[in-house]
């Protein structure tokens, strides 16, 4: 079992808690990408949690300070994090889309093939079909939602530093 401090207790994370947990959504994000478990796009993403949630391992909730202001883009977050919910999928919100787009597009900016930038607002990480994907990051994720959701954060923020 795990002990938490006062800290963690009334939701206060440390820095080097948050440092972990964004480490541990970096190398997530690195290990699914080339097995193709990555989804990008919140229509992409509200498509594959219609056809196949079961898979879903983890949704990942991107905003800048400027996409805050945006009524349609909350409205869409609000659906998905309620699907989530529902559907027992850990959610995380980053509030760095740059340092996003570096982690999924290997520095090119977030850019698809088409230079058309890159719907980062919501990725989702599905689990590959052929195995049982057992990833130690996954595991720290995992129990950092979980123990999020103990004090009433349902969706808690990471900050993703710069590299």
């Amino acid at each position: 079992m795990y002990n938490m401090t006062f800290e963690e207790l009334s939701g206060d994370y440390s820095q080097e808690r948050m440092d972990t947990v964004a480490k541990a959504l970096e190398e997530v994000l690195t290990s699914a990408l080339p097995q193709g478990g990555i989804t990008v796009g919140v229509y992409e993403a509200a498509k594959s949690l219609n056809v196949d949630p079961d898979n879903v391992v983890l949704c990942v909730l991107a905003a800048d300070e400027e996409d805050v202001k945006d009524v349609a883009l909350q409205i869409h977050f609000t659906l998905i994090q309620a699907f989530c919910c529902e559907n027992d999928i850990n959610i995380l919100k980053v509030n760095n889309t740059r340092r996003l787009a570096q982690i999924l597009g290997g520095g090119g900016g977030g850019k698809q093939n088409g230079g058309e930038p890159l719907d980062l607002h919501c990725v989702l990480v599905t689990s590959p079909h052929s195995t049982s994907w057992k990833d130690p990051a996954l595991s720290k994720l995992s129990r950092f939602c979980r123990e999020s959701r103990c004090m009433d954060q349902w969706v808690p923020i990471i900050n993703l530093p710069e590299r």
